[in-house]
């Protein structure tokens, strides 16, 4: 019966997983077609859809099918180009005024101000929170009073304001001057996420950790966190973990971070002063970073290499950057930007390893140079990390040439590295597609060791619409090969980059490629105010000797179904609910996989000049 069923409805569901195959290629090249060709194409489009869903509506599986994954052409919306229509109204003008509106957390929104908060608890948060700070709304401008309007300059300001941690939106509205044609008012209306926040969670039945984080205490853009972590059996019981944050500094986009740390994973304190050339108009760019370890399983916080007899250690980092812009353009402008940088790691105890696995922990100096040709520009959409509010999609590209040389305890060496990054939209707006490659590696004695090759493909799909719903597409490939790296280094698939949920320590080697296919459906109602989306996916990894092809090594995959809940009002991460089936997984991870846990959001890849340091070989 199943059978039959499945041979009645195969022609109607190949239309349907064909026309979606179809509706996310990549694009090739554009062929303009006379008005009178586009009009007859467009023309069978319709008839083309309107056909497809008639069939589909004969039965209820194909119907269910068409809802979820179909969706007619529709005109593309280039929120850029609106925002910068309404701008140049007023290009050239004189500011007269500036003004700073901050809304209510719960309630109004900067579409529509007079939006009040629906529910008791609601209005309550309202009360309790304390609203972003004029002054420190003021800081993040890059305009003033008695400035000429710049379009571009506007636009960029936006950005730069969307981008902080604890606002949900930012709107910049311009009135002409009542008496004086020449001068306008400007009033930016800023919406706050509440930013209290809590997190947690618990690893097998010997630890656990809670954090509780502030993301814009007393209302002037500082941050503080404080985690709590418990191991059952070892010293100590209870740890701490407190982290304090300064965004912004004096208006000059200088960010200060200290943390101090004392759990049974480390002990130790950690300094971070960045100012990073995040606009065209900052010219200089630079940083410090101090890591000061008395007792840490790990070289650093994210490394897979996990040592027994506890590391005292520290690291040190500073660099400093000057760009130079090629040209006015302002929508391509080019720039070329000179970095410099210095690393240090010291190993204040010699590490109780095997002899040959000395040179890992070697005690080194790492000086840098740079060369980064870059351009970058912004493009909005919604709905690809986020749910409903505006992201900014960086285009451009950042080609980029390293050199060091290093003062190593074991052999001093030089090393040398080139990097290249793409992304842009593709033509006909059919999605968004991220090409990155890389190689890098240390010179030694007229040989080379510690080599790494990497390149991967992120392409997202455009946002389409299957009934109230919206759906996206997401597939990432990535490709990375290790040549002569020692032996206690090795590629995982553990991180979410690879396979989802796949935990394996003993599925690891010096090769790596991975394919990840998402699907996302997000869903027009809400749980209790969070914003849900329900997504598929299916991740492939081969992994294995960098000795042979890299097919003809280890396969694992993962397949799965979940459900994100976020809500955009406040600071907290995207709560996930997931099941996985892993079919050719090793001993140390089971079939299936549950997981009720936390996601922090995603961030597109940058093209911003950024300090020079080596590849990480993870």
């Amino acid at each position: 019966m199943w059978r039959n069923f499945v041979m009645k409805n195969a022609w109607y569901i190949l239309l349907l997983l064909g026309n979606l195959f179809l509706e996310t290629r990549p694009v090739c090249a554009q062929i303009i077609l006379p008005d009178s060709m586009l009009l007859e194409k467009n023309h069978r489009q319709e008839v083309f859809y309107d056909s497809l869903q008639y069939k589909a509506n004969q039965r209820k599986l194909t119907s269910w099918l068409y809802d979820a994954l179909i969706t007619p052409r529709r005109p593309y919306v280039d929120k850029k180009a609106l925002a910068m229509d309404y701008y140049n109204q007023y290009e050239g003008k004189i500011i007269a005024s500036i003004k700073i509106q901050a809304l209510d957390v719960f309630g109004p929104s900067c579409s529509d101000t007079t939006s009040k908060a629906d529910t008791w608890m609601e209005r309550t948060a309202n009360v309790v929170h304390t609203k972003s700070n004029l002054r420190t709304i003021q800081k993040q401008l890059i305009f003033k009073v008695g400035d000429v309007l710049d379009a571009e300059k506007m636009y960029e300001n936006e950005r730069l304001i969307r981008q902080l941690p604890y606002i949900k939106d930012v709107r910049f509205l311009i009135d002409q001057d009542s008496i004086y044609s020449g001068f306008v008012n400007v009033t930016i209306l800023t919406k706050d996420r509440f930013s209290f926040g809590a997190s947690g969670g618990v690893s097998g039945t010997q630890s656990g950790d809670i954090r509780v984080y502030n993301k814009n205490i007393f209302g002037i853009g500082h941050e503080i966190s404080v985690k709590f972590v418990g191991h059952v059996n070892k010293e100590p019981y209870l740890g701490l973990e407190t982290f304090y944050k300064i965004n912004n500094i004096g208006g000059k986009f200088l960010d200060l971070q200290l943390g101090y740390m004392n759990t049974f994973r480390r002990e130790g304190f950690v300094f971070d002063l960045n100012k990073p050339l995040l606009t065209n108009e900052i010219k200089w760019g630079y940083g410090a970073h101090v890591t000061r370890l008395f007792r840490t399983d790990r070289i650093t916080e994210d490394d897979p290499i996990i040592i027994e007899e506890p590391l005292d250690e520290g690291y040190n980092s500073f660099w400093l950057g000057r760009a130079f812009n090629l040209g006015d353009d302002h929508d391509h402008l080019t720039q070329l930007s000179v970095t410099g940088g210095i690393h240090g790691l010291r190993f204040f105890e010699d590490p109780m390893v095997e002899p040959d696995l000395s040179p890992f922990f070697a005690n080194r100096t790492l000086y840098m140079a740079g060369l980064v040709l870059s351009q970058r520009r912004y493009i909005q959409d919604q709905l690809i990390y986020s749910y409903g509010i505006t992201e900014d999609i960086p285009e451009g590209f950042k080609n980029e040439i390293l050199y060091g040389y290093e003062a190593n305890e074991f052999g001093d060496r030089h090393y040398f590295q080139f990097s290249s990054s793409n992304g842009n939209l593709l033509l006909n707006r059919k999605g968004y597609v991220y090409l990155s490659t890389g190689l890098g590696g240390y010179l030694k004695n007229n040989r080379m060791e510690e080599c790494m090759i990497r390149g991967g493909i992120k392409f997202i799909s455009k946002l389409s619409t299957a009934g109230k719903k919206s759906v996206r597409s997401f597939i990432n490939v990535d490709y990375t090969l290790g040549i002569r790296r020692f032996d206690i280094d090795n590629l995982t698939l553990r991180t979410e980059e690879h396979i989802r949920g796949f935990d394996s320590r003993t599925a690891a080697g010096k090769q790596r490629l991975t394919l990840k296919l998402e699907h996302v459906v997000f869903l027009p109602h809400q749980f209790y105010k969070f914003n849900m989306a329900v997504f598929g996916f299916a991740d492939l990894g081969i992994i294995g000797s960098n000795q042979n092809l890299i097919f003809r090594e280890n396969y694992y995959s993962g397949i799965g179904i979940g459900l994100r809940l976020h809500n955009e009002n406040l600071v907290f991460e995207t709560f996930r609910l997931r099941l996985a089936f892993y079919p050719f997984h090793p001993k140390d991870v089971s079939f299936l996989g549950f997981i009720l846990d936390e996601q922090s959001k995603q961030k597109f890849n940058s093209f911003d000049p950024s300090k020079p340091i080596p590849m990480q070989f993870e």
